[in-house]
């Protein structure tokens, strides 16, 4: 499809989706949540892409939720059948099998930092803040926030930040294990894409095997886990990046991988 409200684009191996509605302090609407499922796909099925990012344009805000402006004309049909798009779409950030990064550009609230909760990890620029309000307006945290806040900071430490919809900055969610790295402004991209050579110069069939064994591993009790990750090691094991792996180390080059 064609994109109005993000951006797609790509450099090297890495994928980059930026939701695009800077005005709208990039809220998420539905044509936005129907772009973002689009986008998904469209990096999935390209085996050229081996990581993606996911950011925003402007340097105010990552993604600050719903569209209330949007909603608030709504009948309560058309909330309802937006709100299944939404868990959609929230469930496809969360469930991408390839690693996806959030490059946090500003404010990351409720679906917004939702979003960047279901990356597989996040790098903040300082301008950058997050928070769970939707208690205040008498909803609870709809887009996997009740689940993967737990699973990231922890139980009580969520449960704090959830019934109190406190705002934190950039610098108190790195103190607290919820964002890996914290840059100024003007170096988010330069820090991200840093990163993002680093883990697409790997294995691509590897990097999503490894984030299947740690996602759905940390579910299980420890024997199901290690047969779980002996299973994907199998699946690499069978590929010709594998075979192209030692052979490139034997002969003291870089590798050439290509996704199978």
């Amino acid at each position: 499809m064609e994109y109005q409200n993000i951006k797609l684009t790509r450099e090297g191996h890495v994928a980059i989706m930026a939701i695009n509605r800077p005005g709208a302090m990039n809220a998420l609407s539905t044509q936005t949540a129907r772009e973002i499922l689009s986008a998904l796909e469209e990096m999935e099925l390209d085996d050229n892409v081996f990581a993606a990012v996911f950011t925003a344009e402007g340097d105010k805000a990552f993604c600050v939720g719903a569209d209330l402006k949007e909603r608030k004309n709504m009948t309560r049909e058309e909330m309802k059948k937006q709100r299944a798009l939404f868990v959609r779409t929230f469930t496809a950030v969360a469930e991408f099998p390839k690693p996806l990064v959030a490059a946090v550009n500003g404010f990351a609230l409720g679906g917004g930092c939702e979003f960047a909760l279901g990356c597989d990890f996040i790098i903040a620029s300082e301008k950058a803040s997050f928070g769970l309000p939707e208690v205040g307006l008498a909803i609870i945290p709809g887009g996997g926030g009740t689940q993967l806040m737990p699973r990231v900071i922890g139980r009580n430490l969520a449960k704090e930040l959830i019934f109190t919809g406190r705002r934190i900055s950039a610098r108190d969610a790195y103190k607290i294990g919820l964002v890996n790295h914290v840059v100024p402004a003007d170096q988010l991209m330069e820090k991200t894409m840093e990163i993002m050579r680093e883990i697409t110069k790997n294995g691509p069939v590897a990097l999503q095997q490894a984030k299947r064994s740690i996602n759905l591993g940390l579910e299980l009790e420890l024997h199901t886990a290690l047969a779980l990750e002996a299973e994907c090691y199998n699946v690499c094991l069978a590929t010709e990046d594998r075979d192209e792996g030692l052979l490139a180390f034997n002969e003291k080059r870089k590798p050439v991988y290509k996704g199978r």
